[in-house]
């Protein structure tokens, strides 16, 4: 597998990782790090992620890229070491205190200095291509978004087979939804925008979820979304949050059943979506 290098410094005890290891990572994130304007903003947020986040880093430090980008990291109120690791690797990193995803990722928004905006999350590795693709897609005319798939990782609790039949089945449908709802096919950690748009709108703070879809749904009227389903632009990322339903079939059994219940809606455009009272959050 192409991340199978990554491995070595992703899902493991930071304490673990070889010196040789963290020398890597630093050495290619600095040419990250040149004073030339950015033409993308490759923007991690990152909570509690000791365990993962140099595997992230590493992945996007070794992009294959023909223009100047910088990688900057949004440390969102962890309590273990991550920082200590992003000061490790010489990172670029903001703090940002106010704990969630939208306020993570409007910090990394206001911090960004390139032209486009890639959002990433720090349990998540990207093989080489993937920023180059999506900035190919960006920088044609009318495109203000891209988004992409992503694969999970096995393990102990997530056969690669069991895997792949999930991936199949939600990828069949994604691409049904991406007819006329394609913000509801967008995921934060495989988006990228034009970054002038984007701070047009703004990230949604008031929501526990959703907030990449929503800033997708208003990037609409700017344009086109734009669906990534090539492998070039594919992440993998970890497997925990299939574990909300049970094991993995029990997981499938409950999504399969709410995508029946939505069925109709895929022929359908919206404008607007009404919030769940589940999903706001609270003063």
């Amino acid at each position: 597998m192409w991340y199978s290098k990554y491995l070595l410094a992703f899902e493991c005890d930071p304490n673990e990782i070889n010196e040789s290891v963290i020398n890597d990572i630093s050495t290619k994130l600095a040419k990250f790090h040149q004073p030339i304007e950015p033409i993308c903003s490759i923007v991690v947020i990152a909570h509690n992620e000791e365990r993962r986040i140099l595997g992230c880093l590493w992945s996007l430090a070794e992009n294959i890229l023909d223009v100047p980008a910088e990688i900057i990291v949004v440390h969102n109120n962890s309590t273990d070491k991550t920082t200590y690791l992003l000061d490790r690797v010489g990172a670029c990193w903001y703090d940002e205190k106010q704990k969630g995803p939208g306020f993570a990722r409007q910090c990394g928004l206001n911090k960004a200095r390139g032209k486009y905006h890639l959002c990433i999350d720090s349990d998540t590795l990207y093989p080489p291509y993937y920023v180059a693709t999506h900035l190919k897609y960006l920088s044609m005319p009318n495109v203000v978004c891209t988004y992409g798939l992503w694969s999970f990782m096995p393990d102990e609790k997530h056969s690669r087979i069991g895997l792949f039949c999930y991936e199949l089945l939600r990828d069949i449908y994604l691409r049904f939804q991406n007819i006329k709802r394609p913000e509801l096919c967008v995921r934060g950690m495989v988006m990228g925008f034009n970054t002038d748009f984007g701070r047009q709108i703004g990230y949604r703070t008031d929501i526990i979820r959703g907030e990449d879809g929503s800033l997708a749904l208003a990037l609409k009227q700017f344009g086109k979304l734009k669906f990534l389903t090539t492998y070039k632009t594919r992440a993998v990322t970890c497997s925990t949050t299939l574990d909300g339903g049970g094991g993995l079939l029990s997981n499938m059994w409950i999504r399969l059943k709410k995508a029946v219940r939505q069925l109709g809606g895929l022929f359908t455009s919206k404008s607007e979506y009404k919030d769940d009272d589940s999903n706001l959050i609270k003063p």
